[in-house]
C-alpha cells in the first residue's frame, strides 16, 4: 500500500480498522442480539441433545446396551444403514449425471428438469406414499404384475429405499449444479483437444473440481436418509424387526412407555447427527474457500 492511500483510509475509517468499522450499532445492541441468539440455541438445540443421552443412560450402561442389542433395534440399525447406503449411492449416480447435464450441456427441457430436481422439496413425504401405493401397491398400477412374481415393495424395505430415495435425491445434485456453472468446461474442452478420454476427463478434472461439494451433498442425502420418517412410516408397516427403521423403532418404543429404551435407541441418531453436523461443517467450509478461489480467478480473468 502506498503512502497516498494510508491517508485515505484513514480519513474514510478514521482510527478504525476496515474490519471493524462495519458495526454501525452500538455494543449493546450487538451484545443484546448475541446473547438472545446464544440462549435460544442452548435451550431449543443442545438443551435436548444433551436431554436425550441423559434419558438414555438414566437406567445405567447395561439398560443403554440391552436397548440398542435388542433384535428389533439392530434390525431397524441394520435397514436404515441400508436404506442409507442405497440411497445415497443411487442419488450419487442421478446428481453427478444432472449436474453435468444441466452445467455443462445446452438442451430443450433443461429448465423443466431443474424444476423436477426440486420436486421433494415443495411436496409432503406423504405424497410420495400415495404415488408408490398407486403404482406398486396390491392395487395400484403394477400391482398384479408384482403380485403374480411374488415381488413385495409396500410394506417391505424396498417401499423404504424407494421412499427414501425420492425425498433425498435433491440433495446431491443441487450442490453439484452451481459449483458445476461456476467453474464452467474450459479445462474439460482443453483436456478433450488433447485426447484426453472422457473417464479421464472426469477423473482427473471434472472430480477433483468438485469433490467438496460432492462430500457435502453426500452427507446431507445421508443424514436426511437416516433421520426420515414421514415417507418410510406410511410404507413400512410397522413390521417389528422387518420394516422399521430407527426413527420408527423409537416411535414404537415411546408409544409403549418403554422411555429408556426408546432415548437410548434415539441416542444413536443423536450421535450420527453430530458427527455430520462436525464432518458438514468442515466440507462447508473448504467448498467456501473453492468458491472464494473461483470467484478470484475469473475476476482475474475478466480483468
Amino acid at each position: 500500500m502506498d503512502m497516498e492511500t494510508t491517508p485515505t483510509l484513514k480519513r474514510a475509517y478514521g482510527t478504525k480498522s476496515p474490519q471493524t468499522s462495519r458495526f454501525t450499532e452500538p455494543s449493546m445492541v450487538r451484545w443484546s442480539i448475541i446473547t438472545v441468539s446464544t440462549c435460544f440455541i442452548l435451550a431449543f438445540v443442545f438443551a435436548p441433545l444433551a436431554l436425550v443421552f441423559v434419558k438414555a443412560f438414566e437406567k445405567g450402561a447395561e439398560a443403554y446396551y440391552s436397548a440398542v442389542s435388542d433384535p428389533d433395534a439392530l434390525s431397524a440399525i441394520k435397514l436404515t444403514l441400508m436404506t442409507a447406503a442405497i440411497s445415497v449411492f443411487a442419488n450419487l449416480l442421478f446428481g453427478l449425471a444432472a449436474s453435468w447435464s444441466i452445467a455443462k450441456f445446452a438442451f430443450k427441457g433443461k429448465n423443466l428438469l431443474t424444476t423436477l430436481i426440486d420436486l421433494p422439496f415443495t411436496v409432503s413425504p406423504v405424497i410420495s406414499w400415495m404415488v408408490f401405493v398407486l403404482l406398486l401397491g396390491r392395487q395400484g398400477w403394477f400391482g398384479g404384475w408384482l403380485d403374480a412374481r411374488d415381488i413385495k415393495i409396500i410394506y417391505a424395505p424396498a417401499g423404504i429405499i424407494l421412499s427414501t430415495i425420492f425425498v433425498t435425491f435433491p440433495f446431491i445434485a443441487r450442490e453439484l449444479i452451481p459449483v458445476m456453472q461456476l467453474k464452467g468446461n474450459e479445462e474439460e474442452q482443453a483436456a478433450l483437444v488433447l485426447g484426453a478420454s472422457g473417464w479421464k476427463i472426469f477423473f482427473r478434472i471434472t472430480l477433483p473440481n468438485i469433490k467438496w461439494a460432492l462430500i457435502y451433498g453426500i452427507i446431507l442425502c445421508n443424514a436426511r436418509a437416516m433421520g426420515e420418517f414421514g415417507a418410510v412410516s406410511v410404507v413400512s408397516g410397522h413390521i417389528r424387526g422387518a420394516t422399521n427403521t430407527i426413527p420408527l423403532q423409537v416411535e414404537i418404543l415411546y408409544n409403549e412407555y418403554h422411555m429408556s429404551a426408546a432415548f437410548s435407541v434415539a441416542s444413536l441418531l443423536t450421535f450420527l447427527a453430530v458427527i455430520t453436523l462436525v464432518i458438514k461443517k468442515f466440507a462447508e467450509r473448504k467448498l467456501q474457500e473453492e468458491k472464494t478461489s473461483s470467484k478470484i480467478l475469473s475476476m482475474g480473468e475478466n480483468i
